[in-house]
């Protein structure tokens, strides 16, 4: 059994399905009493210890993809990036060691460890730092930004109201990452012999947020709307939002990257193990067909 925290969510359900066509018996931690096709539902939450531990029992390999930052970036109420990301992920690690659970699959993300002091990163390097100490054979996959929403309207380049958003210069090439492709990744790991403790990846094209603009005006034949918060003063922004507002804070810092230095990562772990990665090229084309 294989228990996935974060089932409901984007990239979680994803990972559901591929594990589901692969033949996995799936367990899913849920909030509501929602059904997930496939798998079985256990009702519980992050921020529930006594859930987590009912949601552990019995199972082999916990998947740990749940975040906060989605539903507080849309105005929904509830637990925040502390209480979920931080507190909850490290009382899931707990539960599952208690669980006797061989195998802990967590999502963090590619250049987590930049030093940029927010709170999603002060969340994932605690749980990173939490499965070192423990006594479970865990995988950390570091994810480069995905495509789908740092170069999508929720990410602030909307190309359908020709408005883009840049922090700091912008001119650091990444290596965005398809949704889909993380959770094939995911999926993988989760059931190989033996994977590595760190998987940090991206994308097969390598690219700046500035050469992304200037790809999708040539697309679109016309100019777009860039507004610019430049680093010097994206940093006190920053450090003010981290105690007023986590999730703002966290995306900010975490758009700050895409101007710090070129990323170290590659492709190849997707590659590796069978799985196509999409271009982001590909993707701005889609983007810039329906705007």
């Amino acid at each position: 059994m294989m228990l996935v925290v974060g089932g409901t969510g984007e990239l979680g359900g994803q990972v559901v399905r591929e594990l589901v066509e692969r033949g996995v018996d799936v367990r899913c931690l849920v909030r509501s009493g929602a059904g997930i096709p496939g798998a079985e539902v256990v009702t519980g939450d992050l921020t529930d210890p006594a859930s987590l531990r009912k949601a552990c029992a019995g199972t082999e390999t916990v998947v740990a993809t749940a975040t906060a930052i989605g539903r507080l970036l849309a105005g929904v109420r509830g637990p925040s990036i502390r209480e979920t990301d931080e507190l909850g992920m490290l009382a899931l690690v707990g539960a599952a060691e208690e669980a006797g659970v061989r195998r802990f699959v967590y999502v963090s993300y590619a250049g987590v460890d930049a030093g940029l002091g927010v709170p999603i990163e002060h969340a994932k390097l605690a749980v990173e730092d939490r499965l070192r100490r423990s006594a479970l054979q865990y995988v950390v996959v570091r994810p480069d930004a995905f495509q789908e929403i740092h170069l999508g309207p929720l990410g602030r380049f909307d190309l359908a109201h020709g408005k883009v958003g840049v922090i700091g210069n912008g001119n650091a090439k990444h290596r965005w990452v398809s949704t889909a492709d993380v959770a094939a990744l995911i999926a993988a790991v989760a059931v190989e012999t033996d994977p590595p403790e760190l998987i940090e990846f991206g994308g097969p094209e390598a690219l700046s947020r500035t050469e992304a603009i200037a790809f999708a005006e040539n697309l679109l034949q016309r100019k777009l709307k860039v507004q610019r918060l430049p680093a010097p003063v994206a940093r006190p922004a920053i450090k003010l939002l981290s105690r007023r507002n986590e999730a703002v804070a966290s995306v900010l810092g975490i758009g700050l990257l895409f101007s710090l230095q070129d990323v170290p990562w590659t492709d190849e772990p997707l590659r590796s193990r069978g799985i196509v990665p999409h271009p982001t090229t590909d993707f701005l084309r889609a983007q810039a067909a329906q705007s």
